[in-house]
């Protein structure tokens, strides 16, 4: 058992789980809800790969508050430009709009130079009070670059063509780079496979697909 001096029950700084006594008879059982029991919004999982003169970006419908599926079909991929880029993301998914619309607003300042609108967005977003605690990671591919924007000011261009996002990211990556080296599937093909293998492992992920797909340049 946990004792304590006479204090404000404000100024308690418990354990995750105590019991406390009320009288000699009775105790009372506290748990503590720190931050590791914050439910957390999760919106997962986004893949793409360029591949044989495509590039194809598609994600799940699974949106997840703490251990429950609040949404099975939500939309987590956009064109904008018109068509001319697509753009997915994982993570908060307020945030994660918030900061597509920014990334517009950038890719219109900068036409033709997407690169240079990543950078731009992802300077912003390290360096803004506000933006800086938005929570979510960006892919955005066209026909000529495929890159990774996340909030600590990096811009990512994959080796390979294959970025993968968000709790199954890491499982679908793996399972798309072994398909382009061995299958004969088109791009479009090992985006769908790579990301139901991920929604078969990961909880957060569902098998609700939705995939665009571009033409690369020659």
């Amino acid at each position: 058992m946990v004792s304590f001096p006479t204090r404000r029950s404000s100024d308690l700084v418990l354990p995750r789980r105590v019991k406390i006594r009320i009288n000699s008879n009775y105790f009372y059982e506290i748990r503590d809800m720190g931050s590791k029991d914050k439910k957390k919004w999760r919106s997962t999982t986004i893949l793409t790969v360029r591949h044989n003169g495509q590039v194809t970006i598609g994600g799940d419908g699974q949106v997840t508050h703490g251990d429950t599926v609040m949404k099975s079909d939500t939309r987590k991929i956009r064109k904008i430009l018109d068509g001319h880029v697509i753009c997915g993301f994982a993570g908060s998914t307020a945030d994660a709009f918030s900061l597509l619309e920014r990334f517009e607003v950038k890719a219109r300042d900068y036409p033709g130079n997407m690169p240079r609108a990543a950078t731009e967005l992802a300077r912003d977003w390290r360096t803004d009070r506000v933006l800086r605690k938005l929570e979510a990671l960006i892919i955005v591919v066209n026909d000529e670059h495929s890159l990774l924007i996340t909030g600590q000011g990096d811009v990512v261009v994959p080796s390979d063509g294959i970025i993968g996002i968000g709790s199954g990211g890491n499982y679908a990556t793996a399972a798309a780079r072994a398909l382009v080296g061995h299958s004969q599937l088109s791009a479009a093909e090992i985006v769908k496979t790579s990301l139901g293998i991920a929604s078969d492992i990961d909880i957060y992920t569902n098998n609700n697909i939705i995939v665009e797909e571009l033409q690369c340049k020659s």
